[in-house]
């Protein structure tokens, strides 16, 4: 069985950057404005003394931050770009310089925003306020850029001059050590931003599952996974991770309750959920604890079915092979050898018609049975001795025994056949 993958939503990306952090507008300086208590009121900096004067640069800068929060390229570029390059106050240009590095980050210019950021925040003449919201901006940035050490040393310096700790650092600092394959690091930064809010992001949760589960602790994964579902029963995300771990970890009889379960809640949506529902009842058929598969394998086949009768399932070659397997392990080879046959003319190789050749020799359908074979053993088969030895059997239920014996000398020539070939050359009848 093929084992689904957990879904990778840890970093939300730029949209969850831009939510961490203030808008610009609460950047722009106003004097009519009554002053706000201080974000940042230990920090270690020293606020500089602004140097703004000149009014019109002032409304330049408050309308191209506005056009920069709207994300208006054109306009904020207009606006900023003339206050970045000639302005002669070192607060407006760094004000300016935070806006088109917004900028630049929308329109998917990273490194563009990073170097903006740097040069705002080596001006230096800003309020803290400003001054550290730039500095944690800087930290996301180089997490979204891929840059996760220097996320990681830019959010702890952020945390250690601004004299500031929120939940939201640590998790930028967990998915940072979580890229970098620093799974014990991330845990614990992870966890640590969870213990600091009482309203957690969820996204947290499941950055901390997959720190788990790629570290090898599948079972605290699973834990997580699993309080993921309980609290959120109609999630398809956690679902599908609740999943995935049961299957990773061989928890066939759990994964098999869950999707079930999710079935009932309308949350198999996708083909691969049908065929993963299909090949849990299969597995459980196969079990040794099972004593009659057919119900299980009855299961399997509705279930394919009904995924094909919504249009969620391709009528595949793949797939009438996987329902023709069903019905086999069922013991129904009249069924099997049907669904075999379906994906015979869909398919690249002769597989399905090996299989359902097989499948009509059990049912003393020779004749027919022989013409598939003939046609697997001509379009290629992963097995091809094991083709020519159902042939032979074909051959011997239609009475030509020279026919059979042509087919078992063939296999003679497969490793695989070789010495089940020759003994029953050896037989009587058989060798001619």
């Amino acid at each position: 069985m093929k084992h689904a993958s957990l879904k990778m939503l840890a970093g939300a990306a730029l949209a969850l950057m831009l939510a961490s952090t203030p808008a610009l507008a609460s950047d722009k300086p106003s004097g009519d404005q009554q002053k706000a208590a201080p974000l940042y009121p230990n920090a270690t900096r020293k606020e500089p003394k602004l140097d703004i004067t000149d009014k019109k640069e002032q409304d330049a800068l408050n309308k191209g931050l506005d056009a920069a929060q709207a994300n208006n390229k054109d306009q904020a570029t207009q606006l900023l770009q003339p206050l970045i390059d000639s302005s002669k106050s070192k607060y407006v240009q760094a004000m300016a310089l935070q806006g088109l590095a917004r900028v630049h980050a929308m329109n998917n210019d990273m490194p563009g925003g990073i170097d903006m950021l740097k040069r705002s925040l080596d001006n230096g003449v800003m309020p803290n306020d400003a001054y550290f919201q730039i500095e944690y901006e800087l930290a996301t940035f180089y997490l979204l850029n891929q840059q996760y050490q220097q996320a990681i040393d830019t959010v702890e310096k952020w945390r250690s001059e601004g004299k500031k700790e929120t939940p939201e650092s640590y998790a930028l600092e967990g998915e940072a050590n979580y890229r970098m394959q620093k799974y014990p690091e991330a845990i614990t930064a992870i966890k640590k931003a969870q213990s600091m809010t009482d309203k957690p992001d969820p996204r947290w949760n499941q950055l901390l599952m997959l720190a788990y589960n790629d570290s090898g602790q599948k079972d605290k994964a699973a834990e997580i996974a699993k309080q993921q579902v309980s609290a959120s029963p109609t999630d398809p995300t956690s679902f599908h991770n609740a999943l995935s771990l049961d299957i990773q970890m061989n928890k066939y009889d759990d994964a098999l309750k869950l999707m079930e379960d999710g079935k009932a809640k309308g949350l198999l949506t996708t083909e691969s959920d049908y065929v993963t529902l299909a090949k849990l009842y299969m597995n459980k058929a196969q079990d040794q604890s099972t004593q009659d598969p057919g119900p299980l394998t009855d299961k399997a086949v509705q279930t394919l079915e009904d995924g094909m009768s919504k249009g969620v399932v391709k009528s595949s070659a793949d797939n009438y092979l996987l329902m023709g397997d069903a019905h086999m392990i069922g013991g129904d080879a009249s069924g099997a050898a049907a669904a075999y046959e379906k994906a015979v003319p869909l398919a690249s190789d002769g597989e399905a018609a090996y299989k359902a050749g097989v499948a009509l020799v059990t049912q003393n359908e020779n004749s027919k049975a022989k013409q598939l074979l003939q046609q697997a053993i001509s379009k290629g088969v992963k097995h091809k001795g094991k083709a020519y030895m159902a042939l032979a059997q074909a051959n011997v239920g239609l009475k030509d025994k020279a026919a059979a014996a042509e087919a078992v000398m063939e296999a003679e020539k497969d490793p695989e056949t070789k010495a089940q070939a020759q003994k029953w050359l050896k037989q009587a009848n058989i060798g001619g």
